[in-house]
């Protein structure tokens, strides 16, 4: 397989692989590591490791850390990391090429007497090595290859710190530099910075105006990707603080999708990965989990939204290389087999389910699932939508009662990429029941068209009555080629309609006027990047370019919001102040936040440099 191959050859080099610690640097494939750590002596506390957005320091009593990230190259030549910790400030920096790493470390604002910085050395993940102090250096021995770090600190000394192998201590009162892979004066270490952040910003130019939209998704992408030891791969889980929670790392399903695209901006391996590797989590019956935990839980009773095949298509058209279309076609289609046979109804349209948990399969225990209405809920990606809190769950199906427009449409979209996706491989003999597909599920949406109300509603399948709560997911109709000129403007009415979507912040997961929306609480009525981003898909075959213009400017105004004012890339937003942090479950730095970017992106005529 061509891509295990390109594999091998990008697990190289330094990068901020380790998920413990954004300050942790990592060379790979010997696995060597580099973790900057501070002691202050204002309380004496310590601060071993630095996360985005993390409440509470896990170690105990230890006051929690603010880190704000900065620039992160994809390939890792630059990064930039500012941490506020015990009324201090101090700015990281790292550059690197090749073998060579260097790393300027700046106290912004100091207490009154200065900390120590810390850098200690070891081998993580049960790579062979071993690290010693020699003089006012490290010198690190591995089968692969032997690494001596330099620093231009002055030493301090402390005995009283949770450090357990050969360490560097330094006394932080001015920049600090430390370099590796070859010696380097502080001043020598600023230059090499200095170009490669001069370099970094320098190809990001390209993107003019949105500049700053692409370096705050390159950004949340680069600090959110880490290395998975258990099965030797680089993966871009939603956030550090989510992977940790869940033993070393998680993937979601139509999240790391759309990692995968979202990487394509900027580096074609990164971008193969995430999608190849939530592929690979496909059950034996066929469905890509909704998610997959390094515990080795698996849900094995539900999907989650379909936007494979799309994902790669959109990332096949950056870079044009067939054989990832090869090596994932198969899969793909048989995802969407398992849609049609298990979630499809005889109208056509399809409902979100929950399947009984199947016998244990490979070495993975069993999943959360439930086969119920929450299960079937927590497919569809919007966990607790109020759309589907009075919905029957039918027992003998595995299905809500819900013919589903958002669904349907996704199914439709599913359909359409794969097809486009077989005549690029030459599978064109895969088309025919494609087609037979995807004109049946367009029939089945066709029936939840309501003329009076110009909307396609959810429809209950065991009353045949139209189910008013409506959501973004309502939109998605829009994937549909049988949807005209006139319906599509009809439906436009919705989306400005200020009882409904319309208004500063959007849009909302539910209609500002459902009973539910003033709770904003997850996705009963908080805005949602992947919402936007699937309706803003949704729009491109329309002749409603206004409105696509319209929510390409309603996510930038939404995404800089947050970003400018606290370097937060949110879970999700509040439709009512378009803010993140006013919500206890919006992680400060979940990486789909940064669709709103890609969103501006693409309507401003941009494709990745």
């Amino acid at each position: 397989m061509k891509y295990e191959e390109i594999k091998k050859q990008y697990i190289r080099g330094w990068r901020t692989w380790n998920v413990r610690s954004v300050l942790s640097h990592v060379h790979m494939p010997d696995g060597f590591a580099l973790n900057i750590a501070f002691k202050e002596y204002r309380e004496g506390h310590y601060l071993k490791e630095t996360l985005i957005g993390r409440f509470v320091n896990e170690y105990g009593r230890e006051p929690a850390e603010t880190a704000l990230p900065g620039a992160h190259a994809f390939d890792g030549s630059y990064t930039e990391m500012t941490v506020q910790w015990c009324d201090m400030e101090i700015r990281v920096e790292s550059a690197a090429e090749g073998d060579t790493l260097a790393l300027l470390i700046t106290p912004v604002k100091k207490q009154k007497k200065a900390p120590m910085l810390v850098l200690e050395g070891g081998f993580l993940w049960g790579r062979s090595g071993w690290v010693e102090k020699k003089d006012n250096s490290l010198v690190s021995h591995s089968p692969l290859r032997s690494y001596t770090v330099y620093t231009s600190g002055r030493e301090m000394t402390d005995n009283n710190i949770p450090v357990q192998t050969a360490f560097l201590s330094v006394i932080l009162d001015g920049p600090v530099g430390f370099s590796a892979g070859k010696e380097m004066m502080l001043d020598q270490i600023r230059e090499f910075i200095d170009r490669k952040r001069c370099e970094h910003e320098q190809k990001s130019s390209y993107y003019a105006d949105l500049q700053e939209m692409y370096l705050a998704m390159e950004s949340a992408l680069g600090w959110d990707t880490i290395y998975d030891a258990k099965h030797d791969r680089v993966i871009s889980p939603v956030s550090r603080l989510w992977s940790i929670s869940s033993g070393g790392y998680v993937l979601f399903c139509w999240d790391n999708f759309f990692a995968g695209y979202m990487a394509a901006w900027g580096d074609r391996y990164l971008a193969y990965s995430n999608l190849k590797e939530i592929l690979n989590e496909q059950t034996k019956e066929g469905f890509v989990p909704n998610l997959a935990y390094a515990t080795g839980q698996v849900s094995a009773d539900r999907s989650q939204p379909p936007v494979g095949s799309t994902m790669l298509l959109k990332t096949y058209k950056v870079f044009k290389e067939k054989w990832i279309v090869e090596e994932m076609f198969d899969d793909l289609l048989k995802w969407n087999s398992w849609f049609y046979e298990h979630r499809m109804n005889e109208s056509g349209a399809l409902c979100w389910g929950s399947d009984p948990i199947p016998v244990l399969f490979g070495n993975r225990w069993e999943s959360d699932g439930v086969n119920d209405r929450f299960g079937a809920a927590l497919e569809s990606g919007l966990d607790n939508s109020p759309m589907y809190d009075d919905i029957p769950f039918n027992k003998q199906t595995n299905r809500l009662e819900l013919e589903d427009v958002g669904l349907t449409g996704l199914y439709i979209m599913d359909c359409l990429s794969l097809i486009e996706l077989a005549g690029i491989i030459g599978r064109e003999d895969e088309t025919t029941t494609l087609h037979d597909r995807l004109e049946k599920a367009c029939e089945g949406l066709e029936k939840l068209w309501d003329e009076e109300k110009g909307f396609y509603y959810n429809r209950r399948s065991d009353t045949g009555e139209f189910s008013r709560r409506i959501s973004p997911t309502n939109f998605y109709a829009l994937f549909s080629p049988k949807v005209s000129e006139e319906r599509q403007k009809r439906i436009a009415e919705h989306y400005y309609n200020k009882d409904e979507f319309y208004g500063d912040w959007m849009l909302p997961s539910i209609a500002r006027n459902d009973p539910v929306y003033p709770e904003q609480e997850y996705w009963r009525g908080r805005v949602w990047a992947p919402l936007n981003f699937l309706v803003y898909l949704a729009l491109e075959n329309t002749v409603l370019s206004d409105v696509r213009h319209d929510l390409a400017e309603k996510s930038r105004k939404l995404f800089m919001k947050e970003w400018t004012e606290h370097r937060h890339v949110h879970e999700n937003y509040s439709a009512i102040t378009g803010e993140g942090c006013d919500s206890w479950n919006s992680d400060k730095f979940y990486h789909w936040g940064a669709l709103l970017c890609i969103i501006a992106l693409l309507e401003n005529g941009q494709t990745p440099c």
